[in-house]
C-alpha cells in the first residue's frame, strides 16, 4: 500500500506541476484549450490571476514533493493528509465554481489517497 500511497502522491503532484506550468506561463496558448468555453478575449485580461493561481498550485505541488524527502513517518503523514487536504479543497471548490471536470481530475484522487493514508 506504501508504494501505491506513493505513486499517488507523486502523480498529483506532477498533475500540479502541470496545473502551474500553464496557468503561469502557457495561459494564453494551452489555457485556450483546456478551458474551450472561455471566449478567447477573456485569456489576456486574466493572464495575471491566472499566474497568481498557478504559483498557488505549484506551492500544493512542492508541499506534496515535500513528503518524499521527510524520514519521519508521522511527520510525513501529517504533511501529506495537510498538502492533500488542500487539494482536495480546492477541487471540490472548482469543481462546484468552475467546472465538474475538476472534481474527478483533482479532488477524487486526493480523497482517495486520503482514505489509502488513513487505511494503512
Amino acid at each position: 500500500m506504501h508504494i501505491i500511497i506513493q505513486i499517488l502522491i507523486a502523480v498529483i503532484a506532477l498533475f500540479h506541476c502541470y496545473i502551474m506550468w500553464f496557468e503561469m506561463f502557457a495561459w494564453e496558448t494551452r489555457g485556450k484549450k483546456i478551458f474551450k468555453s472561455f471566449p478567447d478575449e477573456l485569456f489576456p485580461k486574466t493572464k495575471t490571476m491566472a499566474g497568481n493561481q498557478g504559483l498557488y498550485n505549484g506551492f500544493l505541488a512542492a508541499g506534496l514533493i515535500w513528503t518524499f524527502f521527510i524520514s519521519d513517518e508521522v511527520w510525513k503523514t501529517n504533511v501529506s493528509l495537510f498538502f492533500l487536504s488542500c487539494v482536495a479543497i480546492a477541487g471540490i471548490y472548482g469543481a462546484l465554481t468552475a467546472s465538474k471536470k475538476i472534481l474527478y481530475v483533482q479532488a477524487i484522487p486526493a480523497i482517495l489517497t486520503i482514505v489509502l493514508i488513513l487505511m494503512k
